[in-house]
């Protein structure tokens, strides 16, 4: 009965389009007070507020202020300037430049639709002249930006540690090899649609001197994972120090050493990261709240249990829990979903004999596949304003690019040294 009342609640009040935080705190509120008899409503904002009283949530403002005031500064339109000189001369120049800038990035930002932006602004009106086709221009750059919630520094996993009492480092780390897998086969993708299509005959000439003028240009843009990931390894900061110390490195670079970040660009990037922040924490809250409910009902416990009992075989598990969280990730926003089926679903991959780090990974993964995938599809959004193209439009475009996700998925899932083996590296 609570399962039914809760879970009935939530789906009701997102398919009438209610915000996904909201559905969470009156879908939880409902639920209290017509099945739970042993809590008190009181609880809903107790959790919801004391949630937020946590040292690593203090990484998201700082980590979506660093990657803000990045792009503002000059930062993104560098590391363009050097993915083209690397990768500009072949067949699909343009999208295999996207890609890369995409890696780059979602090493700055921790942030699919910040990625989203900040390449797409400059790379798909770019690929719409050399005649890529309107709808998968702007569903390349959707879908390679995905890849800033996968490659770290990630909000995602920031979440997935804090909620999963997991090592954000080892996270951090885990997510290295995937990102690059899931650009590699981005790559390949595009240069076989293209190749295809038949277009862009014209190509840059690949030039070491231009190679060293971009990445001499580039090089304190690309520091800046090193400096992040590197301190973490190193025990100088934690996860959460080292976003406030990219915030002043952030600040010192658009500043001084670039010098195109003005005032009026900190205090918009200061304006848009409380607006994003704020968004994200009381969703955050309530979801803690929600999640409290599922543990004192014991919902988690029965949902593993039903997901044991359809079968005991890893690999087919494994299979049930992709599918469910590609179906999830369609409706629900990463952050509730994370923070919802975090305790729900950790526990049955643990009891399968699935590394946690590795699970982690894999929910990230597929969740990052939300963000091209519609109704939600943050990123589809994001690339369609930028673009100016229908969403329609780039929906159809996704197509192909949607199951090279889906064979990055399976790869990250069933090969698990893939994410294990960096941070296995690293203790």
């Amino acid at each position: 009965m609570t399962i039914a009342v809760l879970f009935g609640t939530l789906f009701l009040l997102i398919f009438l389009s209610v915000p996904i935080g909201i559905s969470i705190g009156v879908a939880t509120l409902i639920t209290i007070i017509f099945t739970a008899d042993n809590i008190s409503l009181g609880t809903i904002a107790q959790k919801s507020f004391t949630s937020l009283d946590s040292f690593p949530l203090m990484a998201i403002p700082f980590f979506t202020l660093a990657g803000v005031l990045m792009g503002k500064g000059g930062i993104s339109k560098r590391l363009l300037d050097f993915a083209g000189s690397l990768v500009g001369f072949m067949t699909g120049g343009l999208a295999m430049v996207t890609v890369l800038a995409c890696m780059f990035f979602a090493a700055i930002s921790g942030s699919g639709p910040a990625t989203v932006a900040a390449i797409g602004s400059f790379m798909i009106p770019a690929m719409q002249v050399k005649q890529y086709g309107d709808g998968f221009s702007p569903a390349l750059t959707a879908t390679a930006g995905s890849i800033g919630v996968v490659i770290p520094p990630s909000i995602p996993f920031v979440l997935l540690g804090v909620t999963g009492s997991l090592s954000i480092s080892d996270l951090f780390m885990a997510g290295v090899f995937p990102g690059i897998l899931i650009g590699v086969l981005l790559m390949i993708a595009s240069f076989i649609i293209i190749s295809l299509k038949k277009i862009d005959n014209e190509k840059e000439k690949m030039q070491l001197k231009r190679v060293w003028e971009t990445f001499y240009k580039a090089i304190w843009a690309l520091l800046t994972p090193i400096i992040v990931l590197g301190g973490i390894y190193a025990g100088i900061f934690t996860p959460t120090e080292a976003a406030a110390v990219a915030i002043v490195y952030g600040l010192f670079v658009g500043v001084f050493i670039y010098r195109e970040l003005k005032l009026k660009d900190i205090y918009d990037s200061i304006v848009e990261t409380v607006k994003i922040t704020g968004a994200t924490l009381y969703m955050v809250g309530l979801s803690i709240a929600f999640a409290y409910l599922l543990t004192i009902e014991r919902i988690p416990s029965k949902i593993a249990e039903g997901i044991m009992g359809a079968s005991d075989n890893p690999i087919i598990v494994l299979l049930l829990i992709n599918l469910f969280l590609l179906v999830v990730g369609a409706f629900i926003d990463t952050i509730a979903a994370i923070v919802i089926l975090t305790p729900i679903l950790l526990p049955v991959a643990v009891q399968i004999g699935v590394d946690p780090i590795h699970f982690g990974v894999i929910m990230v993964v597929n969740l990052a596949i939300g963000f091209i995938t519609p109704p939600v599809g943050v990123n589809l959004f994001v690339a369609s304003a930028v673009g100016k193209v229908p969403f329609d439009t780039v929906a159809k475009g996704i197509v192909p690019l949607f199951l090279t996700m889906l064979v990055a998925l399976a790869i990250i899932t069933y090969v698990p040294q893939l994410s294990l083996w960096l941070p296995n590296l690293m203790k």
